[in-house]
């Protein structure tokens, strides 16, 4: 019997988010799962201050700890997703290819229904990324799905990753001009050949110092330099081809080594056949974030996804991270992702790292989120069952501190225990 059948059917669900200061909690679960390789049973993780104090055993009902009391099966770390899709649709500047100047954080909504949707799945912690309607299409910013009412006060990383895409999308809707130009579109890149083209002459400019008077010129160096992540869309093994070539070209031109712009870091995003190239991805050290498995194997791009695509890139040494690209669809939320990835051959501690720790180095906020560890943020999931198993749901998230949703269980009847 789980502490949540103990509730009581008075205990109804509250609002799915709740605008409260961070209080003082003990929470107490029959497990707790770290993500640091100790997991307890009959555990107590402690809030206070809207950090994690303390990850006990041997907790009782009884406990002294003068602190508002919550129950659950299991406690994991609040689950972060490094490719979850909450952008307006409408933001982006199309009179140019290349923009990594731009920032998506100016666009963002803080009250858009998405931050409700990841909350519900546990997730408290996201990148949100410019639309890859353009080659390069700006900065990325790395935020918490709850929290004040102003996407800067929410910001864990600004500026966290540059972002850009291969494929199709960038070229979507251009054509030739063949002569003089009749609208808008009538420009390059119009085929894959041509985004490949843009990414390449950004990256020269930048090395031999044609683009002075560019206002993401800065950027682009902070890029080639190693000192800013750049995540590249890439479905297709074609793309993910292309985007880890360019990554090895800049690193063995000498235009590069000279200008000191040739340690790129690359994370492919939306990577849904990486499957079929592992080996290629663990020589160039290139890190993949997996889309959300879709239902009879074809992605964006008709790209084909294997069922234990990340079981794959496990057993190869790839680092890796699962994403929900924001889907509302229950089914689709990012601790099914997980379930779905152990159905594949990933077992609980890797797909758990998938979801929470790997997304977190992968963004620069491992000190912050993560893993379950005293001085770390309190973003914390409660489960009804073991985590990411089928008929487990999520009970409560809880993000710095604030329990910001608390669901009802249909099966149990209740939602948390108190």
């Amino acid at each position: 019997m789980t502490f949540l059948s103990v509730a009581f059917a008075a205990l109804a669900a509250v609002p799915a988010v709740q605008d409260a200061e961070p209080r003082a909690w003990t929470i107490q679960a029959e497990r707790i799962y770290t993500g640091t390789g100790r997991n307890l049973e009959k555990g107590l993780v402690v809030v206070s201050a809207g950090k994690i104090a303390a990850v006990t055993v041997g907790a009782d009902e009884q406990s002294d700890h003068p602190k508002d009391s919550l129950r659950a099966y299991a406690v994991t770390a609040g689950l972060v997703d490094a490719g979850v899709r909450v952008t307006n649709w409408f933001s982006v500047e199309q009179s140019k290819e290349v923009t990594p100047q731009l920032r998506v954080a100016d666009t963002l909504d803080p009250y858009a229904l998405d931050w409700e949707r990841q909350l519900r799945g546990g997730v408290t912690t996201v990148l949100a990324s410019p639309i890859d309607r353009n080659v390069i299409g700006g900065l990325s910013v790395v935020l918490k799905t709850a929290g004040p009412e102003s996407i800067a006060a929410r910001t864990l990383k600004a500026d966290a990753v540059l972002r850009g895409s291969m494929g199709s999308d960038p070229s979507a809707g251009n054509h030739p001009a063949f002569g003089r130009p009749t609208d808008f579109y009538s420009r390059r890149p119009t085929t894959r050949m041509g985004v490949e083209w843009e990414w390449r002459n950004a990256f020269f400019n930048t090395a031999l110092g044609l683009n002075e008077k560019d206002p993401g010129r800065a950027t682009l160096m902070a890029a080639l330099q190693g000192k800013l992540p750049v995540f590249v869309q890439a479905w297709t093994t074609q793309d993910i081809r292309t985007a880890v070539f360019l990554r090895e070209e800049v690193q063995s031109r000498p235009e590069f080594a000279a200008a000191g712009m040739n340690t790129p870091r690359f994370v492919i995003d939306a990577g849904a056949e990486a499957w079929k190239e592992p080996q290629l991805l663990a020589r160039s050290q290139t890190a993949v974030v997996l889309p959300p498995f879709p239902a009879g194997g074809r992605t964006r791009e008709n790209a084909l996804m294997a069922w234990n695509v990340a079981k794959i890139l496990a057993d190869e040494g790839v680092p890796f991270a699962l994403s929900s690209h924001g889907s509302g669809d229950v089914d689709q939320r990012l601790s099914n992702q997980a379930g779905y990835a152990m159905a594949g051959g990933l077992t609980f501690e890797q797909a758990l790292a998938a979801v929470t720790s790997t997304p977190a180095k992968l963004l620069g906020v491992e000190s912050r989120v993560g893993t379950l560890e005293v001085g770390k943020d309190a973003d914390l999931v409660l489960w009804s069952g073991e985590p990411f198993q089928p008929g487990a749901r999520v009970v409560a998230t809880i993000v710095d501190g604030v329990l910001r949703y608390e669901g009802w269980n249909a099966v149990q009847g209740a939602a948390v225990a108190r």
